[in-house]
C-alpha cells in the first residue's frame, strides 16, 4: 500500500522543520564565528550589492534633476552607441592586450620564484630575498608611478644616463606609445611578484615531505623533485589563481593606467576604466559610462564562468 499524499506532505514538512531546527542549533553553537563574519557581510551588502540599484541608469537617459526612477527609459541605446563608436575596437584592443600581457608575463614569475626559494638551504638569505621582493607590494600606485617618472626622466633619470653612457640617445619612456605597455607590465611584476610568491610558498609548505624523501631515495635530482613533486602539489592553487586571473581579464587597474596616461601615449593607454572615468566624471555622461562599465562587468562574469567550467572539466579543480 502506498502512503496518501497528505501523509507524504506531512512527512516532508516535518523533515524540513527538523533540518531548520538543526541549522539554528548549529548557528547558536557557533555564533562567535558568525559575529566575526558579520562585518564582512555588511561591507559587501553596503558597498557592493546596494550600489547595484543604480546600474539601471545604463538603460536610461539619466537626468540628475529627475532622479533614477524619473529618467526616461532608452533600453540598449547606450550600448549600441558604444559598439558603433569609432574608438570601440582601439579601446577593447588596449584593454585586452594590456591584461593579457600582464597575465602572460606576470603570472608564471611568482611560481618560478616560489619554487626557487623553496629549494634554498640558506634560511637567512631566503628571508632576505623574500623581504626584498615583498616590500614593493606596500608602495602605493601614486608613489610607483612617481618613481617611474624619476628613474625614466630623459634629463635626470638613471636609466637614460646609462643609455647615454653607452652612446645611445635619451628615450621619452612615459611619453612614448610603444613603451606604455612594457612599463605597465614590468612595474606590475616588480610590485606584485612578492605578494603572489607568498601564496605559492604556503602551498609548497603543504606538500608532503615524505614524497621528497622517497624521491631522494630513488635518486631524483632537485629539478626532477620540483617537476614531479612540487609542481603537482601546488597545481590546484595555480589553477584557482589562473581562473581568477582569466576572470578579470577586462579589469585592468585604473589607477596606474590613468596616472601613466599622457597626451602622447593616449592611443595605447586609453582603456575601458580610463574611458569610463573620462566620460562619467569629466564629461558627466553618467548613463553612457554606466553602460560601458556594465558591459565590461558582464564580459568578466562570462569569462569567469567559462574558464571555471573548463578547469573543472579538464583538471577537476574549480572555484565551485
Amino acid at each position: 500500500m502506498t502512503a496518501k499524499p497528505e501523509v507524504l506532505q506531512q512527512e516532508k514538512g516535518s523533515t524540513k522543520t527538523a533540518q531548520g531546527n538543526r541549522t539554528w542549533v548549529k548557528i547558536k553553537q557557533n555564533y562567535e564565528l558568525y559575529l566575526f563574519l558579520l562585518p564582512a557581510v555588511l561591507i559587501y551588502l553596503i558597498f557592493k550589492y546596494f550600489p547595484m540599484y543604480g546600474v539601471q541608469i545604463a538603460f536610461k537617459d539619466f537626468r540628475a534633476s529627475k532622479g533614477i526612477w524619473g529618467s526616461e527609459w532608452v533600453g540598449f541605446e547606450h550600448f549600441i552607441r558604444f559598439f558603433e563608436a569609432y574608438n570601440f575596437w582601439p579601446i577593447m584592443e588596449n584593454t585586452i592586450l594590456l591584461s593579457l600581457y600582464s597575465l602572460l608575463f606576470g603570472f608564471p614569475i611568482p611560481i618560478i620564484v616560489a619554487l626557487m626559494l623553496n629549494q634554498m638551504m640558506a634560511k637567512r638569505y631566503k628571508k632576505f630575498v623574500q623581504t626584498v621582493i615583498y616590500a614593493p607590494h606596500f608602495i602605493s600606485t601614486v608613489v610607483l608611478v612617481g618613481m617611474l617618472g624619476v628613474f625614466l626622466s630623459p634629463n635626470s633619470g638613471i636609466v637614460n644616463h646609462v643609455i647615454t653612457f653607452f652612446g645611445g640617445e635619451p628615450i621619452l619612456f612615459l611619453a612614448s606609445e610603444g613603451w606604455f605597455r612594457p612599463l605597465y607590465v614590468l612595474s606590475g611584476i616588480w610590485q606584485e611578484t612578492g605578494f603572489a610568491t607568498i601564496i605559492y610558498l604556503a602551498a609548497l609548505a603543504g606538500v608532503n615531505p615524505e614524497l621528497h624523501e622517497a624521491a631522494v631515495m630513488d635518486g631524483a635530482s632537485k629539478w626532477k623533485r620540483v617537476r614531479h613533486v612540487d609542481i603537482p602539489g601546488i597545481l590546484p592553487t595555480i589553477i584557482i589563481l589562473m581562473v581568477l586571473a582569466l576572470g578579470n581579464v577586462m579589469s585592468v587597474g585604473f589607477e596606474k593606467a590613468y596616472l601613466m596616461q599622457t597626451d602622447l601615449n593616449y592611443a595605447a593607454s586609453n582603456i575601458i576604466p580610463t574611458y569610463v572615468y573620462e566620460l562619467g566624471i569629466q564629461k558627466a555622461q553618467y548613463s553612457f559610462s554606466a553602460a560601458i562599465g556594465l558591459f565590461n562587468a558582464i564580459i568578466n562574469v562570462v569569462l569567469l564562468v567559462t574558464v571555471n567550467r573548463l578547469a573543472k572539466k579538464l583538471t577537476e579543480t574549480s572555484l565551485w
